[in-house]
């Protein structure tokens, strides 16, 4: 029988039973449940930003700057949370993890399609991870729409022309976000959501850092489960910008 608002209870409208029942370790050991449990956490928390991203981009091609920002501002938080977690898996020790390692297989975060597509919304497009995932499959789908629709950064600086500004080329764009930046005051809503843009890649730059110290110390040097390089690969990432003009601009400002 379906909840109504009149009789719906707690665990009713949270659907307790599907989320609580989404665990199902496939050892008898006690670790694996904080490993299962972090990472369908972290992927709750990917959904909720994809979500607040979408808006800020819809907010940002209306020019309503405000609410972008508070939109923005809400995955800055989520990020932190994020970055914190990390400090949660650390518990779990090298002796502790390599006892159960083996039931993940071939499953990897480094497979996380609502990952990948967080990158590509944020303006971080790279084609070839859409091959890590089936043809034809939700996430899959997803990337590509992510891949063609207009990224953040995108909205942004359709913004920066829409204020005046040249953006028919690269260094045109980068000219035009330092021209804000030298006149903040004349351009506050620019220089603002280009601030805000900045917050979002300090975040993520700090998530990634912490993610390659927590695998660092889980499993050194080792692969990672789904082929990729572990360790080796994450800090291959860390010098990884979504919106690169306005780090650079910095320099002539």
């Amino acid at each position: 029988m379906t909840a109504t608002p009149q009789g719906m209870t707690y665990a009713d409208y949270l659907k307790l039973d599907d989320v609580l029942g989404a665990q199902a370790p496939l050892s008898d050991l006690h670790d694996e449940m904080l490993f299962i449990i972090i990472h369908q956490t972290k992927e709750l928390w990917l959904k909720q930003m994809l979500h607040e991203v979408a808006l800020a981009c819809r907010l940002i091609r209306d020019d309503h700057f405000a609410g972008a920002h508070k939109a923005l501002s809400r995955v800055s938080r989520i990020q932190t949370v994020m970055t914190m977690s990390w400090d949660v898996l650390s518990t779990l020790t090298p002796f502790d993890y390599m006892k159960f390692r083996h039931v993940l297989g071939t499953s990897s975060g480094f497979q996380s399609a609502q990952f990948r597509e967080l990158e590509f919304r944020l303006g971080i497009k790279d084609p070839k991870y859409l091959d890590l995932l089936e043809g034809g499959s939700a996430g899959r789908r997803r990337l590509e729409a992510a891949l063609a629709e207009p990224s953040l950064w995108d909205e942004a600086n359709d913004a920066l022309g829409r204020a005046g500004f040249d953006i028919s080329t690269e260094d045109s764009i980068r000219a035009g976000w330092l021209a804000v930046y030298r006149d903040a005051e004349a351009h506050f809503d620019l220089y603002g959501l280009a601030e805000k843009l900045v917050d979002l890649d300090d975040s993520l730059a700090a998530w990634r850092h912490k993610h390659l110290l927590t695998v660092e110390r889980i499993i050194g040097m080792k692969r990672g489960t789904g082929g990729s390089a572990g360790a080796a690969y994450l800090r291959a990432t860390l010098e990884k910008r979504a919106f690169p003009a306005l780090w650079d601009l910095r320099t002539d400002i």
